[in-house]
Order: structure tokens, then C-alpha cells, then sequence
């Protein structure tokens, strides 16, 4: 499998996929800092404040299809040219195959939250914010991460299944639509992509605490078994047929 995870990592290495990864976060980490800035008299919690403005729109419209963008464009290759029964024909098996594209994503998945720290911690020195940057931020990152994930493994499933590049984005768009009705009627641990904005304990009518990390990552290794086996079946029935 390592030898599919370099060839997933050079697929995606000079693809323009990173131009998603770059600009797409600037948006709401701007519109968040101008909000922020524009409501001082009511932000009055320095990072906190920030914080929830840069996430009103992030864990909702702006990171699942990206995490979409990025496990679509790693099965697109092989959807043409019959790449399909080359894989079925290779001597590893093809869970390899996906298993390879999730580490990749998840990669792509910590990246990304890594970027948007990165970009909240240049945003709030920019403004002048001057109390010591809040460690729980860290925690929420990672948090973050791990529903992101989620997410990726099931994009992977949609993606993998699916030949078209833009449905199974749209279907990350709505799924981070549909979390917030999740998340306002306190079921963000039943519905995996409102994981993304759970973790990320912004402006999220469900806050991610400390006293229900453990229900949050059992759901995230719930979701996640699920893509597996679903994954795991689907490559072990399919046919070898002409693409």
C-alpha cells in the first residue's frame, strides 16, 4: 500500500487542487475578521470572538466541499480510460486503493485545518488582538480534523461510486447545510458532517466540551467503520467491466 499512497501523493502534488486549498479558507477567514471588526462594541472576547466569526460559515459552506473537491478529484482518474479493470487486475488488493486515498485526504484534511489555524492566528495579530492565543484552539483543531475525516471517507464511498466530479461535492455542500439543523437540535453526533463544525466548537448551537470529546470521537470511529465496510464491499463485488 505504500507504493499506492506515493501515487495518490503525486496525483495530487502539482494538481489544482491546491489552489483550493489556499484561497478557498481566505473567504470566510476574511468576511469573518471584517464582521468581527465591524461588531466590537458586542465581540468582546478577543480570540473567542474571532474565533466564532471565522466559523460561522467555515465548518458549514466552505469546508465539506472542499473535502469533497479533494476525494473527487482523487478517484477521477479512475474513472476513465478503464482504469477500473486495471485496478482489479493489480496483485494488491483494491481496498489498497481507497485505503491509500483516505490517508491522502486525511492528510489534505489536517492541511487544511492547519491553514485555517494559521490564517485565524495572522487574522487576530493583524487586529491587534494582544491576550495570549487560547490553547483550546488547538484542541478544536484537531477536533476538526477528526470530523473531517468523517467526512473524507464518505466522500471517498460517493466519489468512488459516483463517475461524476461535481455531484458528490454538491452533496458535501448540502450535507454541511443539513448539519445545521443537526446541530441546532443537539443531534450533531448522529449526522456525520455536522462533525467538521461540531469539532470545530465555534458558532455552533452545539458545543464540542470536554465532557463529550468521548461521544465525539466514538461517533467519528462509528462513521468511519461504516465507510470502511461499505468501501470494503462494494470494491470486493464489483465486476471488472468496461468502463
Amino acid at each position: 500500500m505504500q507504493i499506492q499512497i506515493k501515487t495518490e501523493w503525486i496525483k495530487i502534488k502539482k494538481s489544482p487542487i491546491w489552489l483550493i486549498f489556499f484561497l478557498i479558507p481566505l473567504i470566510p477567514a476574511v468576511m469573518g475578521t471584517f464582521n468581527y471588526l465591524q461588531n466590537l462594541e458586542i465581540l468582546t472576547d478577543g480570540w473567542y470572538s474571532l474565533w466564532s466569526q471565522h466559523t460561522i460559515f467555515m465548518g458549514y459552506f466552505f469546508l465539506p466541499p472542499m473535502i469533497g473537491a479533494y476525494s473527487a478529484y482523487l478517484w477521477r482518474l479512475e474513472h476513465f480510460n478503464h482504469n477500473w479493470n486495471r485496478i482489479f487486475t493489480m496483485p494488491q488488493p483494491p481496498l489498497h486503493l481507497y485505503l491509500a486515498k483516505l490517508f491522502i485526504v486525511s492528510l489534505m484534511v489536517f492541511l487544511t485545518q492547519c491553514w485555517v489555524g494559521l490564517l485565524f492566528f495572522i487574522s487576530g495579530k493583524l487586529i491587534g488582538i494582544i491576550q495570549p492565543f487560547p490553547a483550546e484552539m488547538l484542541v478544536w483543531l484537531l477536533m476538526a480534523t477528526l470530523g473531517g475525516i468523517v467526512i473524507a471517507s464518505i466522500q471517498l464511498c460517493l466519489s468512488m461510486v459516483i463517475r461524476s466530479f461535481s455531484i458528490p461535492i454538491g452533496i458535501a455542500l448540502m450535507g454541511g447545510v443539513f448539519s445545521l439543523a443537526f446541530l441546532a437540535r443537539g443531534w450533531g453526533l448522529i449526522f456525520p458532517y455536522a462533525l467538521l463544525a461540531m469539532g470545530m466548537n465555534g458558532n455552533t448551537p452545539q458545543s464540542l466540551d470536554y465532557g463529550n470529546i468521548f461521544f465525539f470521537l466514538i461517533s467519528c470511529c462509528f462513521f468511519e467503520c461504516i465507510s470502511f465496510i461499505f468501501a470494503w464491499q462494494w470494491l470486493k463485488r464489483i465486476d471488472v467491466q468496461a468502463e
